[in-house]
Protein backbone atom coordinates (compact mmCIF):
# COMPACT_ATOMS: atom_id res chain seq x y z
CA UNK A 1 0.00 0.00 0.00
CA UNK A 2 1.25 3.82 -0.88
CA UNK A 3 0.15 6.93 0.23
CA UNK A 4 -1.21 10.17 -1.62
CA UNK A 5 1.28 13.03 -0.91
CA UNK A 6 0.08 15.63 -2.87
CA UNK A 7 -2.54 16.10 -5.93
CA UNK A 8 -2.17 18.87 -8.25
CA UNK A 9 -3.96 20.49 -11.39
CA UNK A 10 -3.35 23.34 -14.03
CA UNK A 11 -5.72 24.58 -16.09
CA UNK A 12 -2.89 25.00 -19.08
CA UNK A 13 -0.98 22.76 -20.42
CA UNK A 14 3.22 23.44 -20.00
CA UNK A 15 3.23 24.87 -16.90
CA UNK A 16 3.84 23.88 -13.21
CA UNK A 17 0.54 22.54 -11.95
CA UNK A 18 -0.69 24.32 -8.50
CA UNK A 19 -1.12 21.40 -5.06
CA UNK A 20 -5.07 21.25 -4.31
CA UNK A 21 -6.77 19.55 -1.38
CA UNK A 22 -8.42 17.27 -3.80
CA UNK A 23 -8.88 16.27 -7.65
CA UNK A 24 -11.95 14.65 -9.01
CA UNK A 25 -11.60 12.01 -11.39
CA UNK A 26 -13.95 11.23 -14.45
CA UNK A 27 -13.57 8.06 -15.89
CA UNK A 28 -12.44 7.38 -19.61
CA UNK A 29 -11.16 11.83 -19.22
CA UNK A 30 -9.22 12.68 -16.43
CA UNK A 31 -9.19 15.08 -13.67
CA UNK A 32 -11.51 17.76 -14.06
CA UNK A 33 -10.77 21.16 -14.83
CA UNK A 34 -6.80 19.70 -15.31
CA UNK A 35 -5.73 20.76 -19.07
CA UNK A 36 -4.32 17.56 -19.64
CA UNK A 37 -7.61 15.36 -19.43
CA UNK A 38 -8.89 14.31 -22.62
CA UNK A 39 -10.20 11.17 -24.49
CA UNK A 40 -6.69 9.76 -24.81
CA UNK A 41 -3.97 7.84 -22.81
CA UNK A 42 -2.49 10.30 -20.46
CA UNK A 43 -4.89 11.33 -18.72
CA UNK A 44 -3.07 11.19 -15.18
CA UNK A 45 0.32 11.56 -14.53
CA UNK A 46 2.24 9.96 -11.49
CA UNK A 47 5.62 11.03 -10.00
CA UNK A 48 7.41 8.79 -7.24
CA UNK A 49 7.58 11.13 -3.59
CA UNK A 50 10.66 9.42 -2.85
CA UNK A 51 12.42 10.22 -6.58
CA UNK A 52 11.16 14.30 -5.64
CA UNK A 53 13.02 14.13 -2.33
CA UNK A 54 16.27 12.48 -3.87
CA UNK A 55 16.24 15.19 -6.48
CA UNK A 56 15.77 18.02 -4.01
CA UNK A 57 18.80 16.80 -2.27
CA UNK A 58 20.56 17.20 -5.01
CA UNK A 59 19.93 21.19 -4.76
CA UNK A 60 16.73 21.14 -6.47
CA UNK A 61 14.17 24.22 -5.41
CA UNK A 62 10.97 22.64 -6.47
CA UNK A 63 7.92 21.74 -5.11
CA UNK A 64 4.79 19.23 -5.34
CA UNK A 65 3.50 20.12 -9.10
CA UNK A 66 6.83 21.46 -10.23
CA UNK A 67 6.99 18.65 -12.99
CA UNK A 68 3.41 19.17 -14.12
CA UNK A 69 2.59 15.97 -12.09
CA UNK A 70 -0.45 15.03 -11.09
CA UNK A 71 -0.57 12.97 -8.17
CA UNK A 72 2.64 12.17 -5.86
CA UNK A 73 2.86 8.60 -4.53
CA UNK A 74 5.27 7.30 -2.08
CA UNK A 75 5.35 3.78 -1.57
CA UNK A 76 6.60 2.37 -5.12
CA UNK A 77 8.78 2.48 -7.74
CA UNK A 78 6.53 3.56 -10.48
CA UNK A 79 8.60 2.92 -13.37
CA UNK A 80 9.65 -0.59 -12.90
CA UNK A 81 5.53 -1.20 -12.81
CA UNK A 82 4.62 -3.17 -16.17
CA UNK A 83 1.76 -1.17 -18.46
CA UNK A 84 -1.51 -2.35 -17.34
CA UNK A 85 -1.06 -2.05 -13.48
CA UNK A 86 -3.75 -0.69 -11.90
CA UNK A 87 -3.95 1.55 -9.36
CA UNK A 88 -6.86 1.83 -6.34
CA UNK A 89 -7.95 4.80 -4.31
CA UNK A 90 -10.99 4.94 -2.91
CA UNK A 91 -13.86 4.86 -5.81
CA UNK A 92 -10.44 5.80 -8.21
CA UNK A 93 -9.17 3.65 -10.38
CA UNK A 94 -6.54 3.98 -12.88
CA UNK A 95 -4.61 2.04 -14.95
CA UNK A 96 -0.71 2.61 -16.37
CA UNK A 97 -0.88 2.92 -19.85
CA UNK A 98 2.70 4.58 -20.35
CA UNK A 99 6.27 4.82 -18.34
CA UNK A 100 8.38 8.22 -18.94
CA UNK A 101 7.93 10.75 -22.44
CA UNK A 102 9.99 12.04 -24.58
CA UNK A 103 11.17 15.53 -23.26
CA UNK A 104 10.89 17.81 -26.74
CA UNK A 105 12.03 21.10 -25.35
CA UNK A 106 13.97 21.23 -22.04
CA UNK A 107 11.73 22.47 -19.27
CA UNK A 108 13.33 25.29 -16.42
CA UNK A 109 14.57 22.81 -14.09
CA UNK A 110 16.78 20.84 -16.73
CA UNK A 111 18.11 24.38 -17.83
CA UNK A 112 18.72 25.23 -14.17
CA UNK A 113 19.09 21.24 -12.97
CA UNK A 114 20.61 19.67 -16.03
CA UNK A 115 18.36 16.90 -15.24
CA UNK A 116 15.15 16.41 -14.87
CA UNK A 117 13.68 13.44 -13.65
CA UNK A 118 9.64 13.50 -14.91
CA UNK A 119 11.03 12.15 -18.51
CA UNK A 120 12.40 8.48 -17.05
CA UNK A 121 10.60 8.71 -13.11
CA UNK A 122 6.92 9.75 -14.38
CA UNK A 123 4.13 7.83 -15.71
CA UNK A 124 0.82 7.82 -17.39
CA UNK A 125 -2.68 6.78 -16.43
CA UNK A 126 -6.17 6.52 -17.67
CA UNK A 127 -9.24 7.13 -15.64
CA UNK A 128 -11.23 3.94 -15.37
CA UNK A 129 -13.50 4.51 -12.50
CA UNK A 130 -13.90 8.18 -11.12
CA UNK A 131 -14.34 9.45 -7.83
CA UNK A 132 -12.21 11.90 -5.39
CA UNK A 133 -8.68 11.42 -4.21
CA UNK A 134 -6.87 13.80 -1.28
CA UNK A 135 -3.76 14.35 -0.15
CA UNK A 136 -2.76 11.58 2.79
CA UNK A 137 -5.52 8.84 1.12
CA UNK A 138 -3.89 5.29 0.59
CA UNK A 139 -3.24 4.18 -2.63
CA UNK A 140 -2.84 0.16 -3.52
CA UNK A 141 -1.84 -1.21 -7.10
CA UNK A 142 -2.97 -4.47 -8.85
CA UNK A 143 -0.14 -6.10 -11.19
CA UNK A 144 -1.90 -7.46 -14.57
CA UNK A 145 -1.21 -10.44 -15.92
CA UNK A 146 1.42 -10.02 -19.01
CA UNK A 147 0.14 -11.35 -22.53
CA UNK A 148 2.01 -14.43 -24.42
Amino acid sequence: MGTVKAVCTSSVKGIQKSEVDSVEFSAGWGIKDDAHAGDWHRQVSLLPYETIEDFKARGADVSNGSFGENIIVEGFDLKSLPVGTRFRSGNVVLELTQIGKECHARCAIYHKMGDCIMPREGVFCKVLQGGTIRSGDEIGLELRPQAG
